[in-house]
């Protein structure tokens, strides 16, 4: 006696649905571990290259992305932008954004300057820090942003002193009317200025890239694929041997 396999249209469509959904969210996760893997690339390749001078010249964000700079010039000090919700080892606080005239030219790079604590009894009060005057050169890395947080509102037209969710250098550009680079500058410790902040924390976190996560979460959906496919066999023959 064969073995026989009894075959329904709707059990079959929903496999068909389910293995579709599952290759494409595992494709997906895919995606995104080699992007990840290539972010680690540039992460590592610019952790070990000299630090890039940044000269006026206007630069692509990715091309030099997770890259060390090194820029000469001088603070825009009258436009200062304040990140909200940016705790530091527990406490609250805000990261501190101020353009940075380039030297030799009109063009500007904002450069987070640092994490500074804020007043619990009085959350509107801003610290007080020193700012670097006239020239100087200060060394960092550079980022696409200076980080994103949840934010339930549209982010108003920024002033100085603004206290936002987030900020980008483009918005910054536009509002203030600033040339500027279409990326951010995470200031170091390394080539102190004088005159700045020695206060201010700039113990930046390294991104999170997690490929493993990406690519365990491709598996699961590609094996979910598969186990629907299983499924379905499986079940046609018990339904043909008991027909």
């Amino acid at each position: 006696m064969g073995i026989a396999f009894r075959f329904k249209l709707v059990p079959f469509a929903a496999t068909v649905l389910v293995v579709a959904l599952g290759i494409q969210l595992g494709n997906w996760q895919q995606r995104r571990a080699a992007h990840k893997i290539v972010l680690q690339a540039k992460l590592a390749q610019g952790n070990a290259s000299a630090p890039l001078t940044l000269d006026g010249t206007p630069l692509a964000a990715d091309a030099v992305e997770f890259r060390r700079v090194a820029v000469t010039g001088e603070f825009v000090a009258g436009w200062p932008v304040y990140l909200d919700n940016r705790p530091y080892k527990n406490s609250s606080g805000f990261y501190l954004l101020m353009p940075f005239k380039i030297a030799g030219s009109g063009m500007h790079v904002l450069v987070v300057r640092g994490w500074l604590p804020r007043n619990p009894a009085e959350r509107a009060k801003l610290p007080a820090y020193a700012t670097p005057s006239g020239t100087v050169t200060l060394e960092g890395v550079a980022r696409l942003d200076a980080g994103h947080v949840l934010e339930l509102a549209r982010t108003p037209v920024l002033t100085p002193n603004a206290i936002v969710q987030n900020a980008d250098p483009l918005q910054v550009a536009r509002d203030s009317g600033l040339t500027m680079q279409p990326f951010v500058v995470e200031q170091t410790g390394a080539a102190r200025p004088a005159g700045d902040d020695a206060q201010m924390v700039r113990d930046w976190a390294p991104p999170t890239l997690n490929v493993e996560k990406h690519q365990g979460y491709a598996f699961q959906w590609y094996a979910l694929s598969a186990m629907a496919v299983i499924f379905f066999v499986v079940n046609g023959f018990r339904r043909g041997k008991q027909k």
